[in-house]
Order: structure tokens, then sequence, then C-alpha cells
């Protein structure tokens, strides 16, 4: 007879360690609200009694919740929980906002170690109150734009992380990456599939043939962001993730296509909640809150925080309030509002009265994932040569909508800059194009800042930012390891590099030569060791001095972040070149210039 037994049967002396009493209990498997009390031995759930009374003896704790709707733990099927801040500052609010689960990118330490960045990054969250399984950076094995970083060493090295304990597959993949081409990433997929692993997929602006073509390669994806696009997944196989968090909310998308949906096909995710949103208590009860307020049904909204995903990525024991279930529990005020009251994970309660009790894991990293911005900040790597533009006409990338950045035309100015002295001690003049703020056209660099890489950088041009004076630099770009700066004076460019160079990574403003605001992300040049309100605060700082020196874009610093991210069509930049991403290629400054394959 195991340990839970007893509390079921209710037998003499038995006693509960935690009680969860006079609560609506949403019980998954019936997908009905019932009056009833949760009892729980160690991490377990032991049973679902009418009167847990007999149970509770003077050790027991009772979680009063009476009034109030008991759900399962709510679950986030896609996040990036390694960026901007580390997992382990960022798991008190996490849990705050009712999430007890996530399925997180390794976009931080795995996308620039590997294999050791994820050993690294399921060491660190061992322990976390919030229990975290992990993707593998696919990236690694990526070669449309530039050579892949991974060798057989480290694809089998990735191969032994699929059968690892959280570790429920491959991490987001570009569709342009694998669709109507040998990609050398099909070798990790093949592994995958072997390991019965799922493979999250990243479909941008992927529709029509292409989508079908996609379908054939990933499980799931989340960029679907009309309801067409969404019931065109759904048409095809693919596991719907509808998400709601700081960079996008699609979920009235989502509420539209969901009566042409298999319930069971959908999950729900924040795909990111930045320190600000953290703050303010954003969390997986806001989307479900949102699910419902958009009018999907309660029990589809829960269904899709908890068992879907917990299927869908064989989470198990997650997602839902039975025996033998993990006792991750949420209590809620009402399903209108979501507002959560108490929260337990693994058998702990972990926030009372919707104050988290627990304290974040601040022991230091090694100085191994700290250590690791190689980049030469000569002043000629934040211009671009004079011959690029032989007519005076260069291609540049235009801010749009949200992360897109279309291509267009600008005409740069020309730059007298000082070089090396000539033998007989007289200064020779080298031009070079770079930043005409006047006119809003800003020069935008990617330097390669791994030091495993050779040094390489590109300077392109950006238009629509509206950059008046200075320059921001930072290393937290998605799906590379580099160094992007943006600047209308390439002179505070070097002095913005530096300075996030001698941060370990972060981001800085610099104007008039001097540093006017900057953000440590040293763990891995992506993610602050800090306390989740002092991020907020920095990154409110940075964002106003750039609105103080003319950017009116939206979001400033994700802008700057993503000029370099191919997973949203269609101009970007990469440490070699523009890509062309729709095309497929790198290609340069001149416009006329044929496509390098």
């Amino acid at each position: 007879m195991n340990e839970l037994q007893p509390i079921a049967l209710e037998r003499e002396g038995a006693t509960a360690e935690l009680v969860v009493a006079n609560g609506r209990v949403y019980v998954s498997n019936r997908r009905e609200f019932l009056e009833r009390d949760v009892a729980v031995v160690g991490d377990r759930i032991a049973a679902l009694l009418t009167d847990a009374e007999s149970v509770i003896g003077p050790d027991t704790t009772v979680v009063d919740a009476s009034d109030r709707v008991v759900l399962p733990g709510l679950i986030d099927a896609h996040t990036h929980a390694d960026i901007q801040v580390t997992p382990e500052r960022a798991a008190p609010a996490m849990l705050a906002g009712g999430t007890t689960s996530i399925v997180t990118e390794t976009s931080g330490l795995g996308l620039l170690f590997g294999s050791r960045g994820v050993e690294l990054t399921l060491e660190r969250t061992a322990d976390l109150p919030v229990t975290a399984y992990l993707t593998l950076p696919p990236q690694w094995f990526v070669d449309t734009f530039e050579p892949e970083r991974g060798d057989d060493a480290e694809l089998e090295a990735f191969v032994d992380l699929l059968v690892r304990e959280r570790v429920v597959g491959v991490g987001e993949i570009d569709w342009i990456h694998v669709v109507d081409r040998e990609s050398p990433v099909e070798r990790l997929y093949d592994r995958a599939r072997d390991a019965d692993a799922t493979i999250v997929g990243h479909g941008a602006g992927c529709r029509g043939d292409s989508l079908r073509a996609f379908a054939t390669v990933v499980d799931n994806d989340h960029e679907a962001i009309d309801a067409d696009g969404i019931r065109e997944r759904a048409e095809h196989g693919i596991h719907v993730v509808g998400r709601c968090g700081s960079n996008r909310d699609d979920i009235d998308a989502l509420a539209a296509a969901a009566p042409d949906l298999d319930r069971g096909s959908v999950s729900l995710s924040t795909d990111g909640v930045w320190p600000a949103d953290l703050v303010d208590g954003v969390g997986m009860a806001d989307v479900v809150r949102r699910a419902i307020e958009a009018d999907v049904p309660e029990r589809d909204a829960i269904d899709a925080a908890t068992r879907n995903p917990a299927a869908h990525f064989g989470l198990e024991g997650r997602g839902v309030v039975a025996p033998g279930a993990f006792a991750d529990l949420l209590v809620v005020d009402g399903l209108e509002s979501m507002a959560v009251q108490t929260v337990v994970a693994d058998g702990e309660v972990v926030v009372a009265d919707g104050t988290p009790n627990i304290e974040p894991r601040t022991d230091p990293y090694p100085d191994s994932v700290t250590d690791t911005v190689s980049v030469d900040c000569d002043a000629d790597r934040f211009t671009a040569p004079l011959e690029a533009a032989p007519d005076g006409v260069v291609r540049a990338m235009e801010v749009g909508q949200g992360l897109v950045t279309t291509e267009t035309t600008v005409e740069p100015a020309v730059h007298e800059a000082v070089a090396d002295e000539r033998g007989d001690g007289t200064a020779a003049t080298d031009a070079r194009l770079g930043p005409d703020p006047d006119a809003d056209v800003l020069t935008a660099t990617l330097i390669d800042r791994d030091p495993a890489t050779d040094d390489r950088a590109f300077t392109g041009f950006l238009a629509g930012y509206g950059l008046e004076t200075g320059a921001v630099a930072t290393t937290a770009v998605w799906e590379t390891p580099g160094l992007a700066t943006v600047a209308a004076d390439t002179a505070d460019a070097v002095v913005a590099a530096e300075r996030v160079a001698e941060l370990g990574g972060g981001f800085a403003v610099a104007r008039d030569g001097a540093i006017v605001a900057d953000l440590p992300t040293p763990v891995g040049a992506t993610a602050a060791d800090a306390p989740v309100e002092e991020v907020a605060a920095g990154v409110e700082a940075l964002e106003a001095t750039l609105r103080e020196s003319g950017v009116g874009v939206a979001d400033p610093l994700l802008t700057v972040q993503t000029l370099i991210f191919v997973g949203v069509p269609t101009l970007k930049l990469t440490a070699s070149g523009y890509a062309d991403v729709l095309g497929r290629s790198r290609v340069g400054l001149e416009p006329t210039a044929d496509p390098e394959s």
C-alpha cells in the first residue's frame, strides 16, 4: 500500500500534510466543478474528499478556500524564462501570477554554450518551486545565413539530453530554415523523433503550401496572429499554442477560431513575460482570465493552461487535480477575476494571500557564463565602407509594425574618419558611410560576441527608429550571440558598446560621449541576476532615455534586440551582411547587388 492510500481510505490516525478545504474544485477528467477538499501527502495529491476533517491532524496545514475556486497549477506552454532576468530571480513573481510549470526555450545559456548551457540551466532550475521543462536550441544546427555551429559531437550531446528528465523536446525553429530546403537541423530532428520528443515551431508569416510543409516538421506553433491562421494550423495537425504576454496578445484571434478547433489540441502561453510585467503580476492566471474574457468557454480556457500542455509535452502528473498527481494547486477568487490567493507547488504553499512566501535563489553563477563578451570596438566597425554606395544609396532596414523590419533604401552621410598616421607623421583620412539622424538614417551594427567564434561584424542602416542623438547597444539579441548597436553618432556607438562589454553583457545608452543609462545582464550576456524590480526599473530608465533622444517606436529596446531575429521577415542583420529572410540569402549594402548564396 502506498503512502497515499491511508488518506484515501480515511484510516484512523492517517493525517494529510496539507488540505485545501471548502473550495469548488475543477476536476479536469469530468470537466466539472465539485465541492471537494483536496488532501495532500508530500508532493502528491492523495484524495479528493467530501469532508477532509478526518485526515486533518495537529500538524496539517489547512488552506481555507471557502467561496473560492481551486484549479490545477497553470502551465505556460511556451516562454523564454532565461533571458532578461534569470528564472531563479523570476520564480516568486511567476508563482504569484499563478504559473507553477513552464515549458521554456533555452534562449540564453543554451544558445551560447549549446549542450553545456542546457546542462547548467537544468542544474540551476532543478530546485525551483516553478517546475521548468526545457527545450533544446536548434539554432546550433542552422545554416541558412551563417555556417552551423554544431558539430557531430554536439549533436550527440543534444541527443543524450533528449532523454533527460525535464527536457521535453527541441525548441522553436523558424520555418524558413526547414521548409523547401535541406538543413543540417534535420539531423537533430531525426534523432528527436526517435526519442518521441516534441518539436516546437515558429511559423511567423508561414501559410499555404509552406505551412503544409512546415507541419511535416513541427508539432506545435505559437505564431498565428489571426483566426484563419489558427484554423489553418489546426487543419494540418499542428497543436495550436495561443499567447498573451509581453510581446503579443493573440487571444481574440484564438477565441474567434475556438469553435472550429479540437479543444484538446489548444494550449495557452505567454511567449515571455518581461520584468515590468512580472512586477505587475502578469502570469498564466492573467492569460486564462483574458481567454475567458474573450469568450473562450471557461473549462476550455482552464484545460488549455493545464491538462492540454501537460498531455502535449508529456508532463506526467501535471495539469490535473487528481489522486497521484503532483500537488500543484491554485486558489482564485473566481474565474472572472482569476485573482490569485493561494498557490501550492509540489505540495508546498508558496503564495499566501496573493503574496509569495519564498525568496529567490541568489547564489552566483560561475565566471564561465558571466564573461562571454569578446568584441573589438574599433570605430570603423560602426560605419560602412564608402565603396558600398557608389551612387550614394544603400540598402537599409525600416522599422515596421511589431518586430518586423522591411527593406528600403537610404542615403547615409559621408564621414571623414581619422585613420592611422602615415609614415611622415601626418594623418590619413578614410571616408566612411555613417548615420544622418536629421534624415532619419541610423547605423545598425551586429558584432559576433562569442569568444569561441571568429571575429565578425557588419554595419547596415536603419530608418524609422527616430533616434536623434547618441547610440544604444545590447547583447540581449535573439537567436544569435551578438552585440547590436543603433547609432545616430558613431562615437557614441563605441562608448555604448564598450560599456556593454565592460558589464559582461546588457544594455547601454550613450550620448555626447558619456553613458546616460545602462543595465547589466551578465548571465550569458542575456539575463540579469538581480531582483526583478531592479531590472524592471533599469529597463524603464533605458526606454525613457531613448524616448528623450527621439525614439518613438512602441518598444524601443525590443526593436534593437530583434533587428537580427530572422523568425520575423523580411530584412534582418547578420554578422556577415543583411539576411534577406524570404529569399533565404545574404545581401550587402548595394541595392542592386545580387544576393550572396
